[in-house]
């Protein structure tokens, strides 16, 4: 079970950061390139830079199994401006590169064509075969790209996720199934889950409430987890689950999420 970066307090070093993963009882971290400048600009670290975590890595022994590069929100490979398309292609390749310099495994990219311009049949279009190409730069990099059911109507369930997937044909296009974004659109998760676990590499696990997709504590959503986790149990389901989270209003978010892993593993002896 692994932890999404931002769920974690606030920290001065990386050995710092993968000592919380391991203290809070998690097992790998989920690392961040979200739309902040600062975020963006690990694609670009230096030598020095990324040796810094590779020796938290070794040191610690906590892996970077996932890298989530939500920062395709800002900069879409589908977008109408062209100078917007390059930004995306150069973090996509820098992205793959950094993955195989720290050995991340998957990278989550994001289930929707554009989220700040309007979605046209160009810019799904563009999207379509934007999630080949990008296909194909996983497959020379040997990392695992992953869509993940968005926020946004277009791809809300795993039924529609698995349809972009089918059509574009790489088996290193896979799906990163989210549990709350499915319920919070409305869709059958119970339902949904036995359709696509073939697809299925890793799960976030996250809770939610109809139309309200983050911030909602565990157990106090709509997310049958119980339910959800008797199916992938059933289908023998091995891989990776990462609890998402964001904690920056806590006052202790390593006890938040600590609670979290917690209550997380009492539901699935259930």
């Amino acid at each position: 079970m692994g932890i999404y970066e931002k769920a974690l307090p606030a920290f001065g070093s990386w050995t710092e950061a993968l000592e919380t993963v391991a203290r809070t009882g998690y097992d790998f971290l989920e690392f961040s390139i979200d739309e902040s400048d600062e975020r963006i600009a690990r694609l670009s670290w230096s030598a020095a830079e990324v040796g810094a975590l590779r020796r938290a890595i070794a040191d610690t022994g906590v892996p970077v199994r996932h890298l989530c590069l939500s920062g395709h929100r800002r900069f879409p490979f589908a977008s109408s401006e062209p100078a917007t398309r390059d930004k995306a292609w150069e973090m996509m390749r820098r992205g793959l590169d950094l993955s195989v310099e720290l050995g991340v495994r998957v990278i989550q990219t994001q289930g929707h064509d554009v989220y700040y311009e309007e979605s046209t049949p160009d810019t799904r279009a563009r999207y379509r075969d934007g999630l080949a190409r990008a296909a194909e730069m996983a497959r020379e990099a040997s990392v695992m790209l992953a869509l993940e059911n968005a926020d946004l109507p277009m791809m809300g369930s795993l039924d529609q996720a698995r349809e972009w997937i089918e059509a574009c044909g790489n088996p290193w296009l896979q799906m990163y199934p989210d549990l709350g974004n499915t319920m919070g659109h409305g869709h059958d998760l119970l339902a949904e889950l036995p359709r696509n676990l073939q697809h299925i590499v890793a799960v976030h696990v996250k809770d939610a409430r109809p139309g309200e997709f983050r911030r909602v504590p565990f157990g106090e959503g709509i997310v049958p987890f119980r339910e959800a986790f008797e199916v992938l149990s059933g289908a023998d389901y091995r891989g990776p689950f990462v609890v998402e989270m964001w904690n920056e209003n806590n006052e202790d978010p390593e006890a938040v999420i600590r609670d979290a892993r917690s209550w997380i593993l009492e539901r699935m002896p259930e």
